[in-house]
């Protein structure tokens, strides 16, 4: 601003906030009047930068899930093993800890994991083949039952209308005979492919609970130490939240099979075990897991001991679904995930549609390890405003401390840079530079942090 002769003051053109950022000249109709065509014409080039922001991070995602429907293949195995290897990190820790060998401690805490999982997989498998007949007769008595029903009132469908549709599914299976050969080899295909990947799983769990500790320093030495910091804090947390996710569903999961499993018990429904087995594993995939288990058992009660019996293993299955999770799951959950249902709901829903079952299994987790980097983004950008400040956080690891303390003081330099005459928001950077004292891993401001994360830890 500038006064004239007169005591008037006027705008400089370098005091226009519009003509600052290139949005244009205002118009000379007055002092202090703004042509609208530049207002809409500064909203329009601001909305076009961020829809080509949007275009391109939306074909970089597309491309991405591309890639790994093209590689699925070979990364559901190291998924698969990262998740068993969350479970199976604390014992082989304990075990090292006293002394005992990686590569011992790996191979036994692994064999031990697989002789439980046979072990209980035997334990069932008798009275799964003992009353499979039993279910099997239930249900031919149900479609009798079924077309004795459609024969009265109000269907009155006759016999002959029933023969003939049985006919014609029967010729529409024997026409599609070479369709169901082609799907049974595929099957057989299928279940070659899944002892392949169980195998590989088992390989890659065995290395990454063995040689899992060196990881991060390698991911260091490899990135360098600026992004080897910010990857450590974020792997981490990532590695922490995807752990307690695990042990969590499965201990809402135990509670709802053992509750589940022992109503089937009194009400003697058929298969009971394997009916709990079966709720145990499904409620690794939240809310959808739980509700296709419960009709599972309601339909096996309906079909082997009538309606019922069907009510009252409905019952038993809400009462206990209720309980999970209006108090048992939002106990634990919150410790671990902190995610919405809706977020858990859409993420088991695209990674069904993209993948199948194995997609809906690792939906949540995937959803969850977005979700910590995320806030991990979030809190580097709170940092830098000064909304947020390192004492505020919970740090999982010394190099997040390193990169809190870098990202308040990029911010405090920001904010002197804004104040300084003649500075514009592009002076604005996202990062400090890294001290040397920093980049010395021996260095005594490392150690402090060290021992400030273990004392809050």
């Amino acid at each position: 601003m500038r006064d004239d002769a007169r005591g008037r003051r006027h705008r400089e053109p370098s005091d226009d906030p519009v003509q600052t950022a290139g949005l244009g000249t205002p118009s000379p109709r007055g002092e202090d009047e703004l042509d609208r065509g530049v207002v809409i014409g500064g909203a329009m080039a601001v909305t076009a930068r961020w829809a080509w922001r949007f275009i391109i991070v939306s074909v970089a995602v597309a491309i991405l899930l591309w890639l790994l429907s093209r590689l699925w293949v070979g990364i559901f195995p190291v998924m698969l093993a990262l998740i068993v290897s969350t479970v199976l990190a604390g014992p082989v820790g304990w075990m090292r800890r006293r002394g005992v060998p990686s590569a011992l401690a790996a191979g036994l805490t692994l064999v031990l994991a697989v002789l439980l999982v046979l072990g209980t997989l035997a334990a069932i498998a008798p009275s799964i083949i003992a009353q499979t007949g039993d279910v099997v007769d239930r249900a031919s008595q149900g479609i009798v039952t079924v077309r004795e029903w459609l024969a009265g009132p109000p269907v009155n469908l006759d016999n002959e209308q029933l023969d003939n549709a049985i006919k014609e599914a029967t010729n529409w299976l024997q026409e599609r005979s070479s369709d169901i050969a082609s799907g049974v080899f595929t099957g057989v295909s299928a279940v070659t492919s899944a002892l392949v990947t169980l195998a590989l799983v088992l390989v890659l769990t065995f290395f990454f609970i063995k040689d899992g500790p060196g990881f991060l320093p390698w991911l260091r030495r490899v990135s360098g130490h600026t992004a080897g910091q910010h990857l450590t804090e974020i792997l981490t947390r990532a590695w922490r939240t995807l752990g307690g996710f695990i042990r969590t569903q499965a201990v809402v999961s135990a509670v709802d099979a053992f509750f589940i499993g022992l109503g089937l018990v009194i009400l003697g429904v058929p298969l009971a075990p394997a009916l709990a087995v079966l709720t145990f594993m499904a409620g690794f995939i939240p809310i959808v897991g739980a509700f296709v288990a419960g009709t599972l058992a309601v339909l096996v009660a309906l079909v082997s001991n009538g309606w019922v019996t069907a009510l009252w293993v409905l019952g038993i299955v809400l009462l206990v679904q209720q309980v999970e999770g209006n108090v048992l799951q939002p106990l634990l959950q919150s410790r671990s995930m902190q995610m919405h249902p809706v977020i858990i709901l859409l993420s088991v829903a695209a990674g069904g549609t993209l993948f199948g079952i194995p997609g809906a299994f690792l939906a949540v987790p995937v959803a969850a390890t977005v979700v910590v980097a995320l806030r991990y983004l979030s809190e580097q950008v709170d940092l830098r405003t000064g909304d947020l400040h390192p004492e505020d956080l919970t740090l999982a690891t010394p190099e997040g401390a390193i990169t809190a303390r870098d990202g308040e003081r990029a911010g405090e330099r920001n904010r002197r840079l804004l104040h300084e005459p003649g500075a514009e928001p592009g002076d604005v950077v996202a990062s400090d530079e890294i001290p040397e004292t920093r980049r010395r891993t021996g260095s005594p401001v490392l150690g402090r942090l060290r021992s400030r994360v273990r004392r809050q830890g």
